[in-house]
Parts: structure tokens; sequence; C-alpha cells
């Protein structure tokens, strides 16, 4: 017995031993088991031709192309045919219409108060979130990145380097750009600085699963890069074809380290990497030169695509859509034509790293997982996808739209035009004369868009001022409203109390004087500046030496505008304010504040305001 049950007690021990085992393996499996990363990087401005992959007989595109041959692409991916649009509809899975966004300035560009976002979608997941670059929908509170679920933000200003909201003096090199909400100087050209922020943030955060944005500003407009990325283009294409093409080399340098970083760190087999553009290149300043009566290339490459960035076409909203999981099986170099769009983004993202999301939030977007999975060749139905062009304070039914299916296109212009995008990729054979009854479908489903997603067409997003997430604000002329060479700002006040407000022609940072011109000549031609904020109205005389024009007004809580404006001497003139800093400093005065009246943004914006719809603005 003795010997039995030593026999006895090793094989328990060894039971125990191999139990522990299993269970220590099981929860290293466990805690070992991250969620796959992901790297959505988004250029601006860059048409779906120009890679060298993609057909290109001018750039070289080297890590972009390889990254494109272990890839999953699907080649007919859409998205608005301008920038702030697209980033919206991206980052909610929802159009951008639904996401209060329809231009990209005059408030029209602010995304819209609550909706849930891709960040927030992520960080609720226990995810790092991060943003590198241009994110143009909103500079102030509850519209800056921050406040939409990124964890760490490093942004410029407004729509590109140099525009308003930006730091004055901002000119790619040597920049200060915002740092979770404050202006901070970095050192180096722009696009590297992103990327570089970008892997230093990925670095600190790769024991933990990340989400990290890299919408790149290039090669958007001004053209800034270093000669030798141009000198290669020159005398091949016109000088502004070599400043884009130069850009877009530029791009692919930077995503080579950001690609042997991930490679460095162990990280590539479970990172989900995307690569996409937000629109078509731009005709007016960037990397298409177009027939402006026709729509037809003159110079650059499209892939046979008619149109461009806003002005419509194919080649406005189609762009290269790339993502590569190895871990994940999406990979090798496999094309995918079904139908699919920015929209789709978010849903894949949560299905893909298994994320949960509010039963409530829905998408106008679907999974594509299905089509990466192989679990179907292509769409079930007959889908259909529409993107417009609005780009004025309240939207227009019938406006510029188009109407995408896997085999038509149903382009509104000045009249409607019909093309098989299969047999026509060109665009070049309008057949609306010969399908009446594809016509009237497609309309039908414009239609049925229009109504589901017009209802907040008459909403206007409002900054805060006084609120304890942002004080002092600046409200930029970027965002504003303007009527009669008056500008207004639709504002939320955060709580009632005294507000000191500072009313500039130029930023702070610059040091310019009211009344000196943008090279710098006094020209002393504005002899006084005015606020009014609801029924608080008051005007300041302006002298030679002054930057600011100092107010005091003491606040209710609540919506109203705040109007600011210069007058001219010797005349009616006025011009708008280009920048208003706000700060709230106390109580204020209990009579004052009782006595104020604020605004109703929508009764002042459309007293007297006849729109001005101008076709492919």
């Amino acid at each position: 017995m003795g010997k039995l049950k030593r026999i006895l007690i090793v094989l328990s021990f060894g039971l125990v031993v191999f139990s522990c085992k299993e269970v220590a393996k099981s929860d290293v499996t466990k805690s070992g088991h991250k969620k796959p990363n992901v790297i959505l990087i988004m250029t601006d401005d860059q048409g779906y031709g120009d890679l060298a992959s993609l057909g290109s007989p001018y750039v070289k595109t080297p890590n972009l192309d390889k990254f494109y041959n272990e890839s999953v692409r699907f080649t007919d991916f859409h998205v608005d045919p301008s920038c702030s649009p697209t980033r919206s509809a991206l980052l909610t899975g929802n159009y951008s219409a639904r996401a209060g966004v329809w231009h990209t300035i005059g408030g029209r560009s602010l995304l819209k108060e609550g909706m849930t976002t891709m960040a927030d979608v992520f960080t609720d997941n226990g995810y790092k979130t991060g943003v590198f670059g241009k994110w143009h929908l909103g500079e102030n509170y509850p519209f800056r990145p921050n406040d939409r679920g990124f964890q760490e933000a490093l942004v410029h200003g407004g729509g590109g380097i140099g525009q308003s909201p930006d730091f004055w003096g901002n000119d790619y090199y040597d920049d200060t750009y915002k740092h979770n909400g404050k202006f901070e100087k970095y050192e180096g050209y722009c696009n590297t600085v992103w990327f570089n922020e970008a892997i230093d943030y990925i670095e600190k955060n790769k024991d933990e699963p990340f989400f990290c944005y890299i919408p790149t500003n290039l090669p958007h407009a001004p053209l800034n890069v270093d000669e030798k990325y141009v000198a290669p283009f020159r005398g091949k294409v016109s000088e502004r074809l070599a400043k884009y093409y130069g850009m877009v080399e530029k791009i692919d340098e930077d995503v080579a380290t950001l690609f042997q970083k991930i490679t460095e760190l162990g990280l590539d087999e479970n990172t989900i990497v995307i690569f996409m553009t937000d629109n078509g290149p731009c005709p007016w300043f960037g990397g298409v030169e177009m027939d402006f009566e026709t729509g037809f290339v003159e110079e650059g490459y499209t892939a046979g695509m008619r149109g461009a960035k806003i002005w419509g076409y194919e080649n406005a909203h189609r762009v290269p859509f790339f993502i590569r999981w190895p871990k994940g099986g999406i990979q090798g170099g496999k094309d995918i034509d079904a139908l699919s769009a920015h929209i789709d983004v978010l849903p894949t993202l949560i299905e893909l790293c298994g994320l949960k999301a509010a039963d409530s939030l829905k998408f106008d977007g679907r999974s594509l997982t299905p089509l990466l999975n192989g679990e179907i060749k292509t769409w079930n139905d007959d889908r259909a996808v529409i993107v417009h062009n609005q780009r004025v304070e309240y939207p227009v039914k019938d406006k510029e739209y188009q109407v995408i299916t896997k085999d038509w296109r149903l382009v509104n212009r000045e009249e409607k035009e019909l093309y098989n995008i299969k047999k026509d990729g060109g665009q070049k054979n309008n057949v609306v004369e010969e399908n009446p009854e594809v016509v009237e479908e497609l309309y039908k489903r414009y239609e049925d868009w229009w109504q589901d997603v017009s209802v907040g067409f008459d909403q206007y997003a409002t900054m805060y001022v006084g609120s304890e997430h942002e004080n002092p604000v600046t409200l930029y002329s970027h965002d504003v409203h303007t009527r009669n060479g008056e500008k207004i700002w639709t504002v939320n006040v955060a709580r009632d109390g005294r507000y000191e407000v500072s009313v500039n022609r130029w930023p702070n940072e610059s040091g310019k004087r009211i009344g000196e011109n943008s090279k710098g000549a006094l020209e002393g031609r504005i002899e006084s500046a005015s606020l009014k904020v609801g029924n608080i109205e008051q005007t300041v005389q302006v002298d030679s030496k002054m930057t600011s024009a100092k107010f005091v007004v003491d606040l209710k809580a609540g919506v109203t505008c705040f109007q600011s404006s210069f007058k001219f001497k010797g005349n009616d003139k006025v011009s708008g304010a280009g920048f208003v800093y706000v700060d709230y400093v106390g109580a204020g005065d209990a009579q004052k504040i009782s006595e104020y009246v604020p605004s109703v943004p929508d009764d002042l914006l459309r007293k007297g305001y006849e729109q001005k719809v101008v076709l492919f603005d």
C-alpha cells in the first residue's frame, strides 16, 4: 500500500503540476491575446493614378508599391469629392451629410456634436488612440480631435498649413502645431513630423492595442517640398505637377520609415494597416490639369478617369484603398472589385478587431469583412453609394451628386448624365437618353437618400466659450458665417458670467496691428471695431498702435451669435474680424446678465440672406 500510495501521490502531484501549467498556459494565451493594432494612413488630394503600382508613368513609389503587392485592394472604392466631408464619413461610418459636414469652411466643416467616432469606439474598447496630421473637422470644443476620442493629437489648423486657424508663419518647415490643444514648436518638414511623432507614439504603446490615424496634409497645396524631390520632374511636367509629384515621393519615403519601425518592433503581423486618399487630385492647384469645359484631363495621370476633386466625375471620388493584416489572413496582393466606400471602414474595423459598440450605433456603411475573408465574392444586392458636392451654406437638393452602383454612374451636373462604368470607365459616352428606366431607378435612390440624410440641414454647429474644456477660446474666420462683410459665429455660452473679448484682424502671435495690411504696411483706413452679442452692441475706436479691440460683455448661458466687424474711414464699408479671442473671467454683473437677450442663429443668419449656388465651386 505504501508503494501504491507513493505512486498515487506522485501522479496526483503530476496532475496538479500539469493542471497548473495548463492554467498558466491558458492565462498567458488569454492575457497575451492582443487585439490587432490599426494604422490608418490617408493622404490629402492624392489621386487614384498617383502611385506607380496604379499605373503612374511619373512617380516612383516603391514602398507603397510593395505595400500594394502585400495588400488586399478594393478597386471600386469611393469617398466624398472634398476634404472635410470625407473625414467626417470615414470617422463615423455615416454619410457626411448626416454627420453635419458638407463644406470645408464657413461653419459647415464641423463634425456634428455627439456623433460617435472611430476613435471613440477604439477608446471604449481599451485602445490607445492618436492622430497625427490634418484634422479639418473643427478647431474648438467640442470639435477638436481630443474631444472626439483621440487621446493624443498633433495637428495643424484648418484645411491646410498656412490657413487662418494655423499658427502664423507656418510654411511646412520647423512649424508650430497643436499638440493636445496647445501650440508647440516642432523641427523638420511637416510630413516627416507627422510620421516621426506617430512612430514615437506607436513605440510607447507597443504593448497595448493602438489605433493610429495619420491623415497627412500632403500633397495638398501649398506645394512646398525640398528641391531634391522636385528636380527629377522638371522638364517632364509643369512646375506645379513637378512639385506635386515630389510631395508624393516624399510621402512614400516617410511611409517606408513607418513600415520599417513596425517590423523592428515585431508589430507587422498583428497590425491592420490601411492606405487611402481623401478625394481626387485638385484641378486648380494640385495634381491634375483639366479642361474645365469638359472635365477631361490635359496633364497628369488619372488611370483614364474623368474629372477631379470637387469638380466631379469618377476622378473626384474614386480613390485607392489598400488593407493588410497578415495575422488575420488579409494579405497577398489580391483585388476585390465590390463597390465600397469610406462609410464602410468603421464597421469593418469593428468586426475585424472584435470591438464592442453600442446597440444604438448605426451606420450608413457596411462591414467589408465578408469580402475580406472570402465568405462572399460580391454583394448579394445591387448596392448604391451616393456622393454629392454642396459647398454652400444650406444644402440644395439636386445640386451636383453621383449615384454609384457596380455598373452605373448617374451624374447630376447642369443636367443628368448616365454612364455605364464597366464599358466606359472614362465617362465619354453619356447614355442617359437610351436608358430612361435606369435613370428613373437611380434618381429614386437619390431622392430616398436625400430624404433620409437631410434632416439636420437647418442646424448649426456651435462652438463653446467659457467651458471648462477650453478657456480662453479663439474663434477663427475659417469657421464663420459671413453676411454683408460681417463675421458671425454661432456660439454656445457655457456659463453665465463676464467675458473679455478681443477682436483682431490678425492673430496675436503675428504681432500685427489692426491697421496693417498683409504685407505689413500701415494703412490707417480702419476707424472702429464693433462687437454684437445678442442685444449687446459695443464699438471701440481704433488707432494705429492697436493690435486688438477690447470688449467686456456679461452673458447668460446658452446659444447665441458673436458678430464682429471693422469699419473703414469715410464710407460704410465693413470688414469682418479674422480672429476673436473670448475669455471667461468671472461671475459678472447679475443685473447686466438679466438684461441680456441672446441671438437666435437661424433668425440672424437667414434674415435677408439669398444663397448663391455656384455649380462646380
